[in-house]
């Protein structure tokens, strides 16, 4: 079973930065993606960034050139690095794993429980 932990959230004003966290923990054993989603209310969950094990990045059109994903392999855990926040950016941000808990066991998808970043104008 595993578990992800999301922290990093707050609030700040239009034109700052924050950095999301996600520490994974429990039995693990092969890791194949790691993401950030977030949803608004009203709005249906979308991914932010996502980054495979091999370092191949993905990013929504909406936070190209503004977010910056990241893995620490050693840690399991990701990091979402925001900058130039913009009010749109207000949302329950989740965390994602995709992987495979151990030999014989099928990929499965693993949340968090989200944290919340407020963007302020």
């Amino acid at each position: 079973q595993v578990q992800l932990v999301e922290s990093g959230g707050g609030l700040v004003q239009a034109g700052g930065s924050l950095r999301l966290t996600c520490a994974a923990s429990g039995s693990i054993f092969s890791i194949v993606a790691m993401a950030w989603y977030r949803q608004a209310p009203g709005n249906q969950r979308e991914l932010v960034a996502g980054i495979t094990s091999g370092g191949v990045t993905n990013y929504a059109d909406s936070v190209k050139g503004r977010f910056d994903i990241s893995r620490d392999h050693a840690k399991n855990a990701v990091y979402l690095r925001m900058n130039s926040l913009k009010p749109e950016d207000t949302a329950v941000y989740y965390c994602n794993l995709l992987g495979v808990v151990s030999i014989g066991s099928v990929v499965s998808e693993y949340w968090g429980q989200g944290t919340q970043v407020t963007v302020s104008q």
